[in-house]
């Protein structure tokens, strides 16, 4: 039986209706003081509910790990409680969402920090080629370069694992399916992860094995708290980059298939769930390789999610072809909240307005427009 967007799915004991996915992406409409999720975030994911399956926007684990203004958190009692609202509205759709746990790492600013302290990083090596959103006033802001980070040492680096497993208890707490880890684009285990950004020389830096042994610790953890089939991990492999920084895109490896392609294998040793695999987005971009397609999937055995660029069409052929099992529709499905519903009648697609996509009001976050309104 051919196997299309509208096709069941099985993730772990999870049974998705479809695999048509609302990816995390990141809005920046949190309540402040305190980051938490409110009312109108609410609305927007139950508006998306009939995706086979949801990751929230990425949702910081500690303070430190903001990056940008008005992000959630999952670190307070108050934000546990705004995330609880919110997964309870979305079950009684009958969806299913996941929680992406997210540390920015170097990618942030003093002014994001508690008490303007440097941020925090495998080593001490500033960000380039990409900004961090402060806020400047109630509800403005500006884009800045990051604050030179300083390097964690060995002991934080076991305390950072154990905020991981923290806000995987107060992700469940909440509510959530499972959780997903946001190793992708740069952030903190991204930036373990690369030779780049990783200059250590303790047990987590050097050697490949090394750099891989925070994300490691954290899945470890996490899955302490969820079983390991509920849990996720994110990637960027990029095999080319740009010049635009309108996004963070992430870190271009000398050898990403090499580097990815083991990360794959130790997570499929460690039975995760499912690899979601972020593709490079911008105009014109390259279509990752076909090898590296192709590997991934001989290696890892479970769930491969895909988002990045994909219209129904490129995702049915990706369906096919076996490279993916379920299919992420960023500003497709910020723009079209009945995404499935278009989908399957065919119907045209309300473009999205780019201009509401970071912070805001309720315009371009929950006023788009449904077939039937």
């Amino acid at each position: 039986m051919t196997t299309t967007l509208f096709s069941p799915l099985t993730l772990g004991s999870l049974t998705l209706r479809n695999r048509i996915a609302l990816p995390p992406l990141t809005r920046c409409r949190s309540s402040q003081p305190g980051n938490v999720p409110n009312e109108m975030m609410r609305d927007y994911y139950v508006q998306r509910a009939s995706a086979g399956f949801m990751v929230t926007e990425g949702t910081q684990i500690e303070p430190r790990g903001q990056g940008y203004a008005w992000t959630p958190g999952i670190h307070s009692a108050e934000q546990i409680a705004g995330w609880q609202t919110i997964t309870q509205a979305v079950k009684a759709q009958g969806g299913t969402i996941f929680c992406q746990l997210w540390h920015v790492g170097r990618v942030s600013h003093t002014a994001l920090q508690p008490d303007q302290q440097a941020p925090v990083a495998p080593s001490a090596l500033a960000a380039t080629n990409v900004r961090v959103f402060i806020e400047t006033g109630p509800g403005e802001g500006e884009l800045v370069a990051p604050s030179t980070p300083r390097a964690l040492t060995t002991q934080e680096v076991q305390q950072v694992v154990e905020y991981y497993r923290l806000a995987a208890i107060n992700a469940r707490q909440a509510g959530f399916d499972g959780i997903e880890l946001h190793a992708a684009n740069g952030y903190l285990i991204n930036q373990f992860i690369s030779a780049q950004t990783n200059h250590r020389t303790d047990q987590y830096g050097g050697s490949l094995t090394n750099r891989l042994r925070f994300l490691k610790e954290v899945v470890e953890a996490v899955s302490t708290v969820f079983d390991s089939e509920r849990i996720g991990v994110r990637f960027s492999p990029l095999f080319s980059t740009t010049e635009e920084d309108r996004v963070y895109l992430g870190i271009v490896e000398a050898d990403p298939a090499e580097i990815y392609l083991a990360a794959a294998k130790m997570l499929n040793e460690l039975n995760i769930g499912y690899l979601s695999i972020a593709e490079a987005d911008w105009d014109n971009s390259p279509a990752l390789p076909e090898s590296f397609r192709d590997a991934l999937r001989a290696t890892f055995s479970a769930v491969i999610m895909l988002a990045g660029r994909y219209d129904q069409a490129k995702a049915e052929e990706a369906l096919t072809r076996g490279w993916g099992d379920l299919v992420g529709f960023g500003r497709t499905f910020i723009a079209n909240p009945d995404l499935p519903l278009r989908f399957a009648q065919q119907k045209a697609l309300n473009a999205v307005e780019l201009t509401s996509l970071y912070g805001g009001s309720a315009k371009g976050y929950t006023d788009y427009p449904t077939i039937d309104n």
